[in-house]
């Protein structure tokens, strides 16, 4: 038979047994926050800078848009051929209603059609020379009364790669291409 004489001190290991059972509770969390905020906070970075990324690209195509809209009354009434606009003062005209695009960077073209199934309303391929510039020659065609038109403006957006390499360019220079098309009949006079 062992006696209790034997374990000298078995109060005092029951003791230890339960405090450290009870160490979990004080346990040190300070940092917690932290480390979980570490975690999400450069996928949450990436996913805001492409939110305004392309808040931007889209507020860029309505302003382009709204524009082409504006020019295109310009052929549509006639104004543009009674007034004599040459090819720069009709980009001129484009510009002067998108303030947020630089006016050089505007691609106009417009041209004739014979009917409205073979109108060209597809984005064109950009060509560049060795300094970056475009070199596709734009077409200038005012059409008189009854004429059907295809405008088609263009510009090269600047898109900024995000965090993790989020890029929404569709140009090889790293650009996204605006477009904005308006197919329509010039009023009769």
């Amino acid at each position: 038979m062992i006696s209790v004489s034997t374990f000298p001190r078995t109060g005092a290991v029951i003791d230890a047994l339960r405090h450290s059972a009870h160490l979990g509770a004080f346990r040190r969390e300070d940092g917690a926050a932290a480390v979980e905020f570490a975690m999400v906070a450069a996928p949450f970075v990436a996913l805001l800078v492409a939110i305004l990324d392309l808040a931007l690209l889209f507020f860029a195509q309505a302003e382009l848009e709204t524009s082409v809209e504006k020019a295109a009354r310009l052929v549509l009434t006639g104004q543009a051929l009674s007034q004599g606009l040459t090819a720069s003062q009709f980009q001129q005209q484009v510009c002067n209603n998108a303030p947020l695009f630089t006016c050089s960077g505007i691609m106009v073209d417009l041209e004739t059609a014979s009917s409205f199934s073979g109108a060209n309303t597809s984005a064109p391929t950009l060509t560049y020379n060795a300094q970056g510039q475009v070199t596709n020659t734009w077409k200038y065609q005012v059409g008189g009364p009854g004429t059907i038109q295809v405008m088609r403006v263009m510009y090269q957006w600047p898109v900024f790669p995000g965090p993790l390499n989020l890029n929404f360019a569709n140009l090889s220079n790293g650009s996204y291409l605006l477009m904005a098309t308006s197919v329509f009949r010039n009023e009769p006079q």
